[in-house]
């Protein structure tokens, strides 16, 4: 009994073995083949994977710039993601094709660095305005958000070189206007523990309780606009409900991104400036300014996209005499979608 039990168990044996034979001549293992690592490299933003999923990268003082996120696809192969050098604190990785993206690559109304926008309609371009200057970036009947320029100049290479420091958003709620400060304070060394984001409205500082993401601010005066932090430091949304979403980060240039750019950064200013995102809802058919214009469902963007650099001009049209100055040439905060001055005070 004992042999014909060993018997049986030879021949399951032998039966196995020629299936699992078969199996890997055939090609038919459900076992995948273990990749080797790869290391992730900058994306193409005209050929972002199709419904691909993607993870943001945050670096901070614990994952400096040459932090790498180790993923694991579907397919069983690791990729080591380090964001691109335009963006080493903040990036979009897709992990099954071992990509990384700028957020400013991919979303829509964006400004970004030295000032990179990206329009609504998914193309990115460079306006660089004017060190010390404010420039109209949208501009509608309800709504117009200037941005001051500041800048460092390079004397090696003789190259001035200009970032967003500052947001001012006039807009229109409970019937009066208001003005929206949001700025990014300067320091000599940069600390991301210490919040750098700056507040006010009309005048008066607008002050959240709490250094703690999600923090949330309301406002009595200016109904349905709230200031959320997005972040313990550094980082706030900006919400008039029905209206618009503008969310800031006050970001430092780092010694590799002045290293590789020429930016020219000394030990004593770390040039903190904004990255910002913007949502619109309701705005009008005449919609303008730098970033307003891509909004229009007739605009036609002129710009040569194929460039390396696509920038934008037009200096004259969009400068305004002050940070909430409406005064731009292509302003329409006041006026009515027929053209007509409106009399919201």
């Amino acid at each position: 009994m004992v042999a014909r039990g060993g018997a049986i168990v030879a021949a399951l044996l032998v039966l196995a073995l020629a299936c699992g034979t078969a199996s890997a001549q055939w090609g038919i293992s459900n076992r995948k083949a273990k990749q080797p690592p790869k290391m992730s490299t900058p994306g193409n933003p005209k050929q972002v994977p199709h419904n691909g999923k993607f993870t943001t990268v945050v670096t901070n003082k614990y994952h400096k710039r040459d932090y790498e996120i180790t993923c694991t696809t579907d397919y069983g192969a690791s990729c080591y993601i380090k964001c691109p050098a335009r963006c080493p604190n903040k990036c979009l990785a897709y992990c099954a094709y071992c990509l990384t993206f700028c957020l400013c690559d991919l979303m829509p109304g964006t400004s970004c660095g030295d000032p990179r926008f990206t329009g609504a309609d998914g193309n990115t371009f460079y306006f660089h305005g004017k060190k010390d200057e404010s420039f109209c970036l949208v501009t509608d009947d309800k709504l117009h958000i200037n941005a001051r320029f500041m800048g460092n100049h390079n004397a090696d290479s003789g190259r001035d070189f200009t970032w967003v420091q500052s947001l001012g958003v006039t807009f229109v709620s409970g019937g009066s206007n208001h003005n929206l400060y949001i700025g990014a304070r300067r320091a000599a060394e940069w600390d991301e523990d210490e919040d750098h984001i700056v507040l006010a409205l009309d005048g008066e500082p607008v002050d959240l309780d709490s250094t703690t993401k999600n923090a949330r601010w309301s406002s009595a005066a200016a109904p349905g606009l709230t200031v959320t932090r997005t972040a313990d430091a550094n980082a706030v949304a900006v919400e008039l409900a029905g209206a618009f979403t503008v969310t800031a980060n006050a970001v430092p240039i780092t010694d590799e991104e002045s290293r590789g750019h020429g930016y020219g950064k000394t030990g004593s200013d770390s040039l903190v400036h904004l990255d910002v995102g913007y949502a619109f809802h309701g705005l009008s058919g005449g919609v303008d300014g730098v970033l307003g214009q891509t909004y229009r469902p007739d605009y036609v963007n002129k710009l040569d996209i194929t460039a390396k650099m696509p920038v934008m001009g037009g200096e004259d049209k969009y400068r305004s005499s002050g940070l909430f100055a409406t005064d731009c040439a292509v302003s329409r905060f006041g006026r009515s979608a027929d053209g007509f001055t409106s009399f919201a005070s």
